[in-house]
């Protein structure tokens, strides 16, 4: 009976440690170096099957593994020195280590050799640190592959070093996601553009709409970049201006005259007719984005001054004079297009300008005024946080007057506005 019961225990064990190893042996690793591992590390944190993604230091020798040691301008050319890694642990089952090593060809450079754009030394090499002979064999035919995707578009040998992983070191914490502690900047994107035929859906447009008046080109990459997508929900996915936005890859320019670089994303280019006018790296708060587009948009203007250095307009000028008494409709931040007043709350007050017993809910805000020794109630945009006005207690049977600058208005009949707004849903 005892015999019995150790055998019985035993076949447990052994069952139990079989079944954990069946379920563990599609997890594997790799290690793989593109330049800075801040942005790579976030790449590919955002392909499905990917588990973990920990940015760290390996192939050094004789170098401590520490992001001090390895910036010293005395290992910056050191071919011992530690390189910026990141250490990908994967489920095979979701996603094979050929879409993985097509997402790190794609997303940087590597016919530079220890470099990434201005990020320049040898800790910034491309490599790749494998942990299986079967996992060198696809490494190895998928660069060859590329080599000849590259050399059809004009470029070089790849650099790209391909070796067994000895030693992975975990960076210091405050390099973990260090993307997400960091909202406000950029992702760097040196692709080549160049792209396996396999993973390409990229259409080509045609940028003939932008050699014809002003538009803003944003360039987003075409891989991941969280800076865009926060971009997007904060300033441009509510955006509704007459200015229109056009959506770019670094490598799908064509035609267009740049003078700002494009290898971060988001850029932000101010265009007319072709040409930029100026452009932002990175990504910009609504406040900067507004104020960048007023310079852009309105020039040298009484729509400026007032939008922006809270200017007046003067009594009946030619905007009140062509919004005092248009047909049903909505007026809209000049910048943003977004619904400030309504004709249904306008009411004549004799003072030449436009005024209103109330905003369209939530669309502006109150701050105190003491300007010119006088003690008033500012009315502000909050789409674009331009000045609009002041609020007084003196309107029409006990409502306020809302006292609202025409220069920095648009004006939508209420169809043009709800067919806008279905559109843009």
């Amino acid at each position: 009976m005892k015999k019995t019961l150790i055998s019985l225990l035993a076949c447990t064990i052994f069952f139990v440690h079989a079944e954990k190893d069946q379920s563990t042996n599609h997890i594997e690793k790799i290690v793989l170096g593109s330049g800075c591992f801040w942005g790579a590390e976030k790449g590919y944190e955002s392909l499905e099957g990917v588990i973990d993604a920990v940015s760290g230091y390996a192939d050094g020798m004789g170098v401590r593994p520490n992001y001090r040691e390895i910036t010293k301008f005395t290992n910056k050319f050191n071919p011992n020195n530690h390189a910026e890694v990141v250490e990908v642990t994967y489920n095979k089952n979701l996603i094979s280590l050929e879409d993985l090593m097509i997402h790190y060809l794609e997303s940087h450079d590597p016919t530079q050799l220890n470099r990434q754009g201005n990020d320049i030394g040898t800790q910034y090499r491309s490599i790749v640190l494998f942990s299986g002979l079967a996992q060198k064999q696809t490494i190895l035919e998928l660069i060859s592959e590329y080599q000849i995707l590259l050399n059809n578009e004009g470029y070089g040998d790849i650099k790209t070093s391909v070796k067994p992983l000895k030693a992975f070191f975990k960076a210091e914490n405050y390099h973990q996601d260090y993307i997400k502690k960091n909202p406000n900047g950029y992702c760097p994107d040196h692709s080549t553009g160049v792209r396996f035929a396999r993973s390409s859906n990229e259409i080509i447009e045609d940028n003939s709409d932008l050699k014809q008046g002003k538009s803003i080109v944003i360039i987003e990459p075409n891989g991941y970049c969280p800076y865009c997508d926060k971009f997007r929900e904060d300033v441009l996915n509510d955006y509704a201006g007459k200015i229109p936005l056009f959506y770019r890859k670094a490598t799908n320019l064509e035609g267009l005259i740049i003078k700002t670089p494009t290898w971060a994303t988001p850029t932000v280019l101010f265009m007319e007719d072709g040409k930029e006018k100026f452009g932002y790296q990175g990504y910009l708060n609504p406040k900067d984005f507004y104020q960048a587009l007023g310079a852009f948009q309105l020039g040298d203007t009484e729509a400026y001054r007032v939008a922006f250095n809270a200017g007046t307009d003067a009594r009946f000028c030619k905007e009140y004079q062509i919004f005092k008494d248009t047909p049903d409709g909505v007026f809209v931040d000049k910048l943003s297009g977004a619904a400030l007043f309504d004709t249904r709350d306008r009411f004549n007050s004799g003072t030449g300008w436009l005024s209103f017993t109330r905003p369209v809910e939530g669309s502006v805000y109150r701050r105190a005024d003491n300007s010119y020794g006088m003690r008033r109630i500012e009315i502000r945009s909050v789409s674009t946080d331009i000045h609009l006005g002041h609020v007084f207690p003196d309107g029409p049977n006990g409502l306020p007057r809302y006292c609202i600058n025409a220069t920095v208005l648009d004006f939508k009949t209420r169809k043009e506005f709800n067919k806008n707004k279905k559109e843009k849903v």
